[in-house]
C-alpha cells in the first residue's frame, strides 16, 4: 500500500498549496515565483575545495585542472546558484557530479549541469533515483551512469577521489567522498549535523545498521581531519567519531524501550539528548523527526 506523508502547506502569492510527499523525500523547493530568492554561500574549504551552502543539502566544489567536480546539486532550480558561485573563484566548467544519496535536495540540480556531465553515485542510489520523477522519461537522459558497490577512485595524483559505501544508514546507497590529499570527506546526510538522524526506509536506510555503519566508517576513513556534512558547518573528525557515538547510544536506547514494550509515540516523547552530547537537537516534527528514526529502529529489531 502507497502511504503519503502530508507535509504541510505553503503559501504563496495568496494561493494555498496542498503539497504532499510519497515516501520520505526531502522538501520541495518553492513554487516559481513565490519563494525566496535563490541565495547560495561559498566558503573555501581548502585552496580548491569549497562548500556552497543554502538550498538543500551543502555542495562541494573540487576545482581540478580539468574542470570542477560537483558533489550534490541541492534542491531544483539551484543549479545557477551553484553556478554563480563556483564562477567567483574560477572560471573552470563543472566537469563531474558526485551524489551522496538519492534525496532531491541533493540531486534536484543534475539536470541543470547538463547530459553530458559525468554523474558518480553508489549502486543503490541510482536504483533510488530511477525511481523518481525527476529521472523519469525524457529526463531518464539525466541518470547517472558510473555506479560503484563498495570502493571506487576518480582522478589520479592530488586530484584523486576515493568513493567509500560502508553500509545502510540514511538511506541504502550513501557514498563518502574522500579528497585523500587534502585530508576532507563529505560525508552526505550520514552525519547531516548533530541532531537526531533522518533515517528513510523507503529507500533503503536502516535504523538497526545507522550506527554500525558509521562505525565502519569511522574505522575506515584514514587520514581525514576535516568534514563536509549534509546540512551544517564544517565538522572536525573528532566530531564525526563523536556522532557515531551518539548514533550507538540513540539506538542501544531506542532498542531498550522497544524491548520495555514502550509505544514508538512514548519512545519518541520520552528521548532527551544525554548531557555529554550537550548542543545536539532533536528534530520533533516533519523530516527527521525523532518519531522516524525510533520508528524505523524498532523495525529493524522486529525482523
Amino acid at each position: 500500500m502507497t502511504r503519503a506523508l502530508v507535509l504541510g502547506t505553503l503559501i504563496a502569492g495568496g494561493l494555498t498549496v496542498s503539497v504532499v510527499a510519497r515516501g520520505f523525500q526531502a522538501p520541495p523547493p518553492p513554487p516559481p515565483g513565490g519563494g525566496a530568492p535563490k541565495v547560495a554561500r561559498i566558503e573555501k574549504v581548502r585552496d580548491n575545495l569549497f562548500m556552497i551552502t543554502g538550498g538543500g543539502g551543502n555542495t562541494a566544489a573540487f576545482i581540478t585542472a580539468k574542470g570542477v567536480v560537483v558533489v550534490d546539486t541541492k534542491l531544483a532550480g539551484w543549479g545557477q546558484a551553484i553556478l554563480d558561485e563556483i564562477k567567483t573563484v574560477t572560471d573552470k566548467p563543472v566537469s563531474m557530479i558526485i551524489n551522496t544519496h538519492t534525496h532531491p535536495d541533493h540531486t534536484g540540480s543534475n539536470e541543470f549541469f547538463g547530459a553530458t556531465v559525468e554523474t558518480v553515485v553508489q549502486d543503490n542510489t541510482k536504483a533510488n533515483m530511477e525511481k523518481m520523477d525527476a529521472f523519469k522519461g525524457d529526463k531518464a537522459q539525466f541518470l547517472p551512469r558510473k555506479t560503484f558497490k563498495d570502493k571506487t577512485s576518480l582522478l589520479s595524483g592530488k586530484e584523486k577521489i576515493e568513493l567509500h559505501y560502508f553500509g545502510p544508514g540514511h538511506t541504502n546507497g550513501d557514498a563518502w567522498v574522500v579528497f585523500p590529499a587534502l585530508h576532507v570527506v563529505h560525508a552526505g546526510d550520514m552525519f547531516a549535523g548533530k541532531s537526531t538522524p533522518f533515517i528513510d526506509t523507503r529507500n533503503g536506510g536502516s535504523g538497526g545498521e545507522y550506527a554500525r555503519t558509521l562505525a565502519r566508517a569511522v574505522a575506515g576513513l584514514k587520514g581525514v581531519d576535516t568534514v563536509i556534512a549534509g546540512h551544517s558547518p564544517l565538522q572536525t573528525f573528532a566530531d564525526l567519531k563523536e556522532y557515531a557515538a551518539f548514533m550507538k547510544d540513540f539506538t542501544d536506547w531506542t532498542l531498550a524501550q522497544h524491548k520495555a514494550g514502550k509505544s514508538v509515540d512514548d519512545a519518541a516523547a520520552a528521548f532527551t539528548v544525554p548531557e555529554k552530547y550537550k548542543g545536539y537537537t532533536v528534530r520533533r516534527e516533519g523530516f527527521g523527526s525523532v518519531k522516524t528514526a525510533v520508528q524505523a529502529v524498532y523495525d529493524d529489531a522486529k525482523k
